[in-house]
């Protein structure tokens, strides 16, 4: 089982099941969204994922028609993303799990956004937008 929390550690979540593959994006939302170079997501089922105190405090921000980003309101930590189209997956953010994971980042997105200060070091595959057949979770 994972464990998360913001940054204040208010809102506390957990997830029971795996990862997906977890992709760096660097599209100028989710460098803005994350106050960084790109944002470390990985899909994950949301009848897996409970926030276990601090419901009160998530707040979601509808950032495009259809796609919901949670954060925590006090601290301002983001927690997931979700897209009303796909109702059965979040996207995870990575930096807000708290225990240990085995997972290494797979792959960067909109890597042609990328900030024009950031140099790809990593060697991982870069695509213009999300691939197509990458698998999202194990069920």
């Amino acid at each position: 089982m994972l464990q998360g929390s913001c940054l204040c550690g208010l809102v506390q979540y957990e997830y029971n099941g795996e990862l997906g593959p977890i992709a760096m994006c660097h599209c100028s939302q989710c460098r803005r969204a994350q106050g960084s170079a790109y944002a470390t997501n990985s899909p994950i089922l949301a009848s897996q994922f409970r926030i276990v105190t601090g419901q009160e405090l998530v707040k979601e921000f509808e950032s495009s028609p259809g796609k919901k980003r949670a954060f925590c309101r006090e601290c301002g930590s983001p927690i997931y993303s979700r897209l009303d189209s796909k109702p059965d997956t979040l996207r995870l953010r990575i930096g807000s799990v708290t225990t240990p994971i085995e997972a290494k980042p797979s792959y960067h997105i909109y890597a042609n956004s990328a900030a024009e200060w950031y140099e790809f070091t990593d060697g991982l595959p870069r695509y213009v937008r999300k691939p197509l057949k990458v698998a999202t979770h194990s069920t």
